[in-house]
């Protein structure tokens, strides 16, 4: 049996409105403070061509999150010597540089070492360096 409406709007009616009503305001404030942030970003652009320095031309505003400069290829041959006898995957991730690797990296790295015939499978996570 359908209900029925009343000329009183439900409460939840009334949170929906002040919900929307919250985020086209948001939407208007993040509007302006992107048009400012272009403005300034405009004008340090041109102060630092002033000063003949290099200006922050990252959308991210120059601050990347974790940036450690640039990264070579991994010579994966390289790490395998650095390696143990017998080793296990957590043994990869101590060499320099492999630190935040992906283990989808290191587990494919071993499966060509295996696949090579330089690495040998002796048990569950265990491998051993045959050459």
């Amino acid at each position: 049996m359908p209900r029925v409406t009343t000329g009183e709007t439900s409460a939840f009616t009334q949170v929906q409105a002040q919900a929307r009503e919250l985020l086209a305001k948001l939407r208007t404030d993040i509007r302006t403070k992107d048009a400012e942030l272009r403005r300034l970003r405009q004008e340090e652009s041109k102060l630092a061509a002033l000063t003949g320095q290099p200006g922050m031309s990252n959308a991210d505003g120059g601050m990347g999150a974790g940036r450690r400069g640039v990264r070579t290829r991994i010579n994966w041959s390289d790490i395998l010597s650095k390696l143990p006898k017998q080793f296990k995957a957590s043994d990869i991730r101590a060499v320099r540089g492999l630190r935040d690797k992906r283990s989808s990296e290191i587990f494919a790295a071993i499966t060509r070492w295996i696949e090579g015939g330089m690495v040998k499978r002796r048990d569950r996570g265990m491998y051993e360096r045959l050459k």
